[in-house]
């Protein structure tokens, strides 16, 4: 079995007013996450129904808790997220996994 990381999923809510300029200012944040020690991939999910709880889910891969942490503490990406809690209320969490079928 290949290294898989850790998975980094943040459920968020967010109200539909705010949701275009949620994305704009998540694009800018990933883009320098990206550029971080041990990031691998993200994507950020839209909910199809407009009145799920959780309008978007993002989930990234990362080579390490340790990684993810780290990119998390760079200043620009505080306070970026800290400008995205004005909006928005994120839900995040780091997952490994238990299982899989394929």
């Amino acid at each position: 079995m290949t290294d898989q990381g850790v998975t980094f999923i943040n459920v968020i809510e967010v109200s539909a007013d705010d949701i275009e300029g949620f994305v704009a200012q998540w694009r800018e944040r990933a883009a320098h996450m990206r550029t971080a020690p041990g990031f691998r991939d993200v994507r950020l999910h839209r909910a199809l129904l407009p009145d799920s709880r959780f309008q978007l889910v993002n989930v990234a891969h990362w080579d390490s808790a340790e990684a993810c942490e780290a990119a998390g503490l760079n200043p620009t990406v505080v306070a970026s997220v800290d400008q995205a809690r004005q909006v928005a209320r994120a839900n995040p969490a780091l997952y490994e996994v238990v299982a899989e079928f394929c």
